[in-house]
């Protein structure tokens, strides 16, 4: 007997890696038209106005992310503007010197303390700016990927994987920028100030989120990071104070040279050389600060504008050294 074999199945056509990797485009457009259910008022008018096509959600569906795209970029020039608005009447204000001082305020001050402020409120006005863009835009977009249907929750889960590697791996960069945000803000430093930062002590050249410039009295520059400044010591900041010591022997007559203090500190205040430029008190005699076998110190301070006491102190002990032999008064060394 002769059987006749069946003729095989032929096996179907495999996809090809292109259609199996990326979606139909019919499939998107159903998938944009099924977000568009006609319950908004986009869709509604748009489904009203061409009776219902089939194609009407597409239309609001685009016309949807378009509006959202333009809120975003709206909302972000808003709060530019505001930003902006901040950073500028921050930058303007009355001059702190004359908190401290009794006289007019010379030009060279106003601009120094006016250009720190300047300074201080661009460099946050740009921090907001770029925090506020970040967030804005990026939420923005996240919003037209979920109204084109793409899953967001990858996307969301890989900006925080990301984040957090790079959180282990910059953590030094990170503190450093912290650091100079609070720095900023706080107004600890800035350039032209006098400080000493541990690490170096001299006058700040340059100041940025990451790093401190300083330039001591040798002339050396110093890089700081600002992450690893722990405490601060501002000798620019509102008023600085001058001191001066004056020993005398014992045998000298304690009424006399306090007399004779007093006058000198008189006289420099109501010199306008130093009363309208450098001192913003005037001179206090606290009388005996030290008394030993061989001699009596006497102290003289004076409140100075900031940076001024070494002038001050100069002016002080000339005068004060002048009218001593002017008494015929002889000073002796302290013990």
């Amino acid at each position: 007997m002769f059987t006749l074999a069946t003729p095989a199945s032929s096996p179907s056509p495999a996809p090809s890696s292109t259609e199996s990797l990326l979606p139909s485009l019919d499939k998107v457009g159903s998938d944009i038209a099924n977000a568009c259910q006609g319950d908004g008022f986009i869709c509604a008018t748009v489904a009203g106005l061409f009776d219902g096509a089939v194609w009407a959600p597409i239309v609001a569906s685009a016309i949807t992310i378009a509006l959202i795209l333009l809120l975003g970029v709206v909302i972000r020039n808003i709060a530019h503007r505001l930003i902006t608005r901040v950073v500028n009447r921050a930058a303007v204000g009355g001059p702190i010197a004359t908190r401290f001082r009794r006289g007019s305020v010379t030009d060279g001050i106003d601009a120094l303390l006016h250009e720190r402020r300047k300074q201080r409120a661009e460099t946050m006005g740009s921090v907001l700016k770029h925090i506020a863009s970040i967030v804005i835009l990026g939420t923005t977009i996240l919003t037209v990927l979920d109204r084109l249907t793409i899953p967001i929750a990858p996307v969301l889960t890989s900006v925080g994987i990301l984040g957090v590697a790079i959180g282990f791996g910059a953590q030094e960069l990170v503190k450093d920028f912290i650091a100079g945000m609070f720095m900023l803000l706080e107004d600890q430093y800035g350039v032209g100030d006098v400080i000493d930062a541990g690490a170096a002590v001299g006058t700040v050249e340059a100041v940025t989120l990451r790093i401190t410039r300083l330039r001591d009295a040798d002339g050396r520059v110093w890089y700081v990071r600002n992450g690893t400044i722990t405490r601060v010591g501002n000798e620019s900041q509102g008023w600085s104070r001058a001191y001066v010591d004056v020993p005398v022997g014992y045998d000298t007559d304690v009424t006399a040279v306090r007399d004779l203090l007093e006058r000198v500190a008189k006289e420099i205040w109501d010199d306008p050389e130093f009363r309208e430029t450098s001192i913003v008190e005037r001179p206090t005699v606290f009388g005996v600060e030290q008394l030993s076998d061989s001699s009596l110190v006497f102290r003289i301070t004076a409140k100075t504008l900031p940076t001024k006491q070494a002038d001050v102190a100069r002016e002080l002990r000339l005068r004060v050294k002048t009218a001593l032999d002017a008494a015929d008064i002889a000073m002796v060394p302290s013990a």
